[in-house]
């Protein structure tokens, strides 16, 4: 043991000392390893500040564009918010202005309700009574509407059958207090009985038919007398001594080629132009085309001035000898002498006495339904007296 133990001790002072001497090419090559490293340790550092600062603008970027996007979101959402308070308001506005017009239709709707109740009630009032009452009211339709028959189409024919027809109606009701009524009524039908009348389709289908005549009518013959009034010779005399009667005789001859003399014993008739006749029946037309048109309207005037305008053509520029000529002219004539009005009476005597009776049975029934029953009673009594 204790040579193994100075064998070992032997050995490792041969080692330290062979560790020990001097090592001189050793020596640079740590020299240029720490230069290597020393290198790369800058190289890693510079690689690490430009990954640092290149990070860093990256993130600095990155924040900008979060920043600048979050902004655009914000002013987004600021302007979403506004629209949607806008469109808010709109709303309360349309759904108040909705509300108004529901409430306005709520009220219509009220107010027709309660219109056709009363209409109902009304209808229900004059149900309850009697046939009677229809029977006046359309006898006073029939005696108004025969008034408007006279007094504006002056239909005598057509106003005396809506008498009768008032009439008929009137006896239906067999009321005795109706009387009076239907004594002004007939004596109304007996003052239309004794009114003229007037054939006013007869008027305008004779007017029509003269309007077909014009055609046949002969236009007169005005140049019967050509002849000039100085009748003396106009021949040159061969003379040489009468030389002055000749340039005299040349200078007449040469006067009437400019200037011609008739003479006319009748009074002078227009003249018409070449193709001037075509005219002139048109507006003979058209004059009795305005007198067909007023007999309907009862224009007395217009009808006779149209009527004696076409007189005074046909007779300045047709000939008056001529048959078909007298026959037209005779018919314009006795056409003049018609009055197409007729003295038809200014009023009824049954219209007020209706209009009464209709203001006291049916008007006042319509205003008071309750007191229906009321005043009806209270009419026939009262009127008994007054038809005796």
């Amino acid at each position: 043991m204790t040579e193994q133990q100075n064998d070992s001790a032997v050995v490792d002072e041969t080692r330290e000392a062979v560790d020990t001497r001097p090592q001189p090419e050793k020596a640079p090559k740590e020299e240029r390893a720490n230069k290597t490293s020393l290198v790369l340790s800058a190289i890693a550092i510079a690689i690490a500040l430009a990954a640092g600062v290149g990070l860093y603008g990256w993130v600095k970027q990155q924040n900008a564009t979060q920043s600048e996007t979050s902004d655009a979101l914000v002013n987004q959402i600021s302007a979403l918010q506004k629209a949607q308070e806008t469109q808010k308001t709109q709303f309360e506005g349309i759904i108040k202005q909705q509300a108004s017009q529901l409430e306005d239709a709520q009220r219509q709707q009220a107010t027709l309700a309660k219109q056709l109740e009363d209409v109902q009630q009304k209808v229900a009032t004059i149900s309850g009574t009697d046939a009677k009452t229809w029977l006046l009211a359309q006898a006073d339709f029939l005696v108004k509407l025969a008034g408007r028959k006279l007094w504006s189409d002056q239909d005598v024919t057509t106003a005396a059958a809506l008498l009768k027809s008032a009439d008929a109606s009137l006896a239906d009701m067999n009321d005795p207090s109706l009387i009076t009524a239907r004594r002004a009524i007939t004596d109304d039908i007996a003052s239309l009985s004794g009114v003229a009348q007037v054939d006013y389709d007869g008027i305008i289908l004779k007017v029509n038919q003269l309007s077909n005549q014009i055609d046949n009518l002969r236009l007169a013959d005005n140049n019967d007398d050509d002849s000039p009034m100085d009748s003396d010779s106009s021949e040159l005399s061969s003379s040489i001594s009468e030389w002055r009667v000749n340039l005299q005789k040349s200078w007449q001859n040469f006067m009437d080629s400019f200037i011609t003399v008739r003479r006319r014993d009748e009074t002078a008739v227009p003249l018409l132009a070449p193709n001037q006749d075509i005219y002139l029946r048109e507006n003979i037309r058209s004059r009795l085309l305005v007198a067909a048109q007023a007999v309907p309207r009862h224009q007395e005037e217009t009808y006779k001035q149209a009527l004696d305008n076409v007189s005074s053509w046909v007779r300045a520029y047709y000939d008056t000898d001529d048959a078909s000529t007298k026959a037209f002219l005779d018919d314009i004539d006795k056409l003049s002498q018609q009055s197409i009005t007729m003295n038809v009476p200014e009023s009824l005597q049954s219209q007020p006495i209706l209009e009464k009776l209709m203001q006291t049975r049916v008007r006042n029934l319509l205003a008071q339904p309750g007191a229906a029953a009321g005043e009806a009673a209270q009419d026939a009594p009262a009127a008994a007296p007054q038809g005796e």
